[in-house]
């Protein structure tokens, strides 16, 4: 599989392809996220470029599509070769989006320890802690005790095992990343290490601090630079970790409508840290059987990300029933099947199940036309677990 077999013909096949599925579902087929910042022009409409070179890939004789994590859709690598083809590709980046990239690069790099084999905490916590300030518009720069008591509490809460629930460390830490900005002190500020010169330190100076003034202006204005902040943290430091409890804490549970992407960005994370546990599970859980029922072993983590994919709604395109309809506790009525039966040997996984309201499942179940529902099916949960996943990246 390579970039360079890519024809101009084989581009204009998947942008024909794009134009007649529609930007979501044509990614959602391929596993791509929406560009951020490389786009094709052609013929005055907008492509996402690195989805459409893995997808034109596919059109090419005897060739399979580029996954997103086969190939970089980075200047000196898609966009350049699309360009070498003759298709116009714009980089849409604007001085704020330089800046935004350079802090996401800063936000990628951040030094923190990995001595129980998973990144320290610490630091990422403060800063969904800080974004959400900015996005609410609150002040940038707090007194220290306000900001001990606020973190602290954050800390003890949501930081892992051996982690000092206490602010001093990640935010020296910060400061030292040119993240963070600390006022008032007489003493030069110590690095992020050891322990007693560090909290004697904050001790002693009480700082007031906050998010650095060009970052927090940043992140105040653009609900793109939030979703992208926020999109790294989450899938830099919290592989495998559900992080609702903290962004509920934080305020990422309250988002408006100017934060659709970022509320996708959250959920897809999710989505994919249940995805993964339920991959490993399917290894472990194989032939096992549950007590005298005898019945395979079932991923409650499977099902629960199929229900967080489903957004609550029977996932049956042909749905002719009441898919907004909910029981008298407020829960949507539900029933997280599997396409080909667990019993037969169908994976437990969520690209292999489905949210059926009741009478779609009984169709699929029972019906004269099960079987075809069935192959609808597994194509809709194929494409939604590919959207969502979080190894496609933009």
């Amino acid at each position: 599989m390579a970039l360079a077999d890519l024809t101009p013909t084989a581009v204009l096949r998947a942008i024909e392809e794009y134009d007649r599925l529609g930007q979501d579902a044509f990614l959602g087929r391929y596993g791509f996220r929406r560009a951020l910042r490389y786009v094709l022009v052609h013929d005055g409409r907008r492509y996402d470029s690195k989805a459409i070179a893995g997808a034109a890939h596919g059109h090419l004789d005897g060739h399979a599509p580029l996954r997103p994590r086969d190939f970089s859709g980075g200047a000196e690598h898609a966009v350049e070769l699309l360009r070498g083809l003759g298709f116009k590709v714009v980089d849409e980046a604007a001085p704020a989006d330089d800046a935004l990239g350079q802090l996401l690069g800063r936000i990628g790099r951040l030094r923190v320890s990995r001595a129980s084999g998973r990144p320290a905490l610490h630091q990422p916590i403060v800063l969904l802690w800080a974004v959400g300030r900015a996005r609410r518009g609150e002040r940038r720069i707090l007194p220290w005790a306000e900001t001990e008591h606020a973190l602290g509490a954050l800390l003890l809460r949501h930081g892992l095992q051996r982690e000092r629930p206490r602010p001093d460390y990640p935010l020296a830490a910060l400061h030292r990343a040119g993240l963070w900005e600390l006022t008032g002190h007489t003493e030069p500020v110590p690095r992020a290490h050891g322990d007693t010169a560090l909290r004697g330190w904050f001790r002693r100076q009480r700082p007031d601090g906050g998010l650095d003034a060009a970052v927090y202006a940043l992140l105040g204005r653009s609900d793109r630079a939030r979703t992208a902040v926020v999109d790294t943290l989450l899938t830099t430091y919290f592989v495998d970790l559900d992080p609702g409890p903290l962004l509920a804490e934080v305020g990422w549970g309250e988002l408006g409508a100017g934060d659709a992407d970022l509320r996708g960005a959250v959920l897809a994370a999710e989505y994919d840290r249940l995805s993964r546990i339920a991959e490993r599970q399917q290894t472990e859980n194989r032939g096992r059987r549950t007590g005298r029922s005898a019945a395979p072993v079932r991923s409650a983590e499977a099902r629960r990300a199929v229900l967080l994919r489903s957004g609550r709604r029977c996932e049956n395109p042909r749905c002719t029933g009441a898919p907004d309809d909910v029981t008298v506790g407020g829960e949507p009525i539900l029933e997280v099947d599997h396409v080909l039966d667990l019993a037969g040997g169908g994976p437990d996984l969520p690209d292999h199940m489905v949210a059926l309201c009741p009478n779609c499942h009984a169709i699929k179940t029972r019906g004269r036309t099960g079987e075809e529902l069935r192959t609808v099916l597994l194509d809709v949960a194929r494409t939604r677990h590919a959207h969502l996943r979080r190894g496609a990246d933009r």
